[in-house]
């Protein structure tokens, strides 16, 4: 074949034209079906692995009830979603699936039961069943076997993986107030989410148990997105008694707090700790590396899937609700609290 008919996508008839037989012979070779002898058949399969040609995953399962495909459904391709994409892609290693990764294209606090939509598209003729990360609506009415991973509402009848979003929040404040941290500021996540209220309650609690009064000039919604972010970081650094340590419900609003902050002339940590959650790569590149309260994203995709694996092959999950633990991850953005001058 020239080099112009290897650049676009190969298809069947070029493996027919190849070996030389029909169309319909290298349907019967694909699929298994008898017909061909084991000379033609041994022939054309060397061509198909010759030229590298895949039949088409839909063609696949269009002829097939099993089409051994998992879906991975996030509202947007972010780094909490590719850190538990690489657990998803490891769950599937030997065991027969493939995955096929589904965005939301962003914005999901705009697009209330994305995932019914977009699930809707992918099952019965694609997949055989979905993990569903950070899902807006929970129910069990989605017609094929769904495993939910962080969903905003918190737990419900549906498989559920998640983290121990309030104790890991109680270990970050915690570990500020060790810091002698009292003026501590939060940047909390999306209002509708389970995980950023917990974290928010974490906050709280470690507050009253060590005797701090909480102050409600100090805590402020950032989204979970550096854009959304970062108007509240310069809220809170602007107040006449300034927080001297924040806590951002996740890493990338931490790291963009510490920008603000050194656009606002203040070295962290010297003049302020940060702390983040999550511990997405990002957070060890940052400048200064970003201490933060590590939940294990990759083991909760690596989880969703075999246990979405023994729902499709008609086996009942050791446990339709897995919480992974959070630990403290401690790395430069954090200093004991310095005296400030008059």
């Amino acid at each position: 074949m020239s080099a112009v008919e290897i650049q676009r996508r190969l298809t069947i008839s070029d493996v027919a034209r190849q070996a030389g037989v029909s169309v319909a012979t290298v349907s019967k070779v694909i699929n298994e079906r008898y017909g061909v002898s084991a000379e033609t058949a041994s022939r054309v399969q060397a061509v198909i692995a010759e030229l590298g040609y895949e039949s088409s995953l839909v063609a696949r399962s269009l002829r097939s009830h099993q089409k051994n495909v998992i879906g991975i459904l996030v509202a947007d391709f972010e780094p909490f979603s590719t850190e538990l994409l690489k657990g998803a892609a490891h769950a599937i290693r030997g065991s027969g699936y493939e995955i096929v990764a589904y965005s939301a294209s962003g914005a999901a606090e705009e697009l209330v039961g994305w995932e019914r939509r977009y699930l809707s598209r992918l099952s019965g003729t694609l997949i055989d069943g979905a993990v569903l990360v950070t899902p807006t609506v929970v129910d069990a009415r989605y017609g094929t076997p769904v495993v939910a991973v962080d969903p905003h509402t918190g737990r419900s009848g549906m498989p559920t993986v998640d983290s121990d979003n309030l104790k890991g929040a109680m270990l970050a404040t915690e570990h500020l107030l060790g810091l002698g941290h009292r003026r501590i500021g939060f940047l909390g996540g999306r209002l509708d989410l389970e995980s950023a209220r917990l974290r928010e309650e974490g906050y709280r609690n470690a507050l009253v148990a060590a005797g701090v009064e909480i102050d409600p000039q100090l805590i402020r919604v950032g989204g979970y997105r550096p854009e959304s972010a970062e108007q509240p970081a310069r809220e809170l650094l602007a107040l006449d008694d300034p927080p001297t340590a924040i806590f951002a419900a996740n890493d990338l609003s931490a790291i963009r707090t510490m920008q603000v902050a050194q656009d606002l002339g203040l070295r962290v940590p010297e003049d302020l700790s940060v702390i983040g959650f999550d511990n997405v790569p990002e957070s060890a590149l940052a400048v200064p590396q970003l201490t933060t309260v590590a939940q294990p994203i990759q083991e909760m995709g690596y989880q969703a899937v075999r246990m979405l694996i023994d729902l499709v092959e008609g086996r009942s999950p050791g446990q339709t609700h897995v919480s992974l633990p959070t630990e403290l991850v401690e790395r430069q953005s954090c200093a004991p609290v310095r005296t400030r001058e008059s």
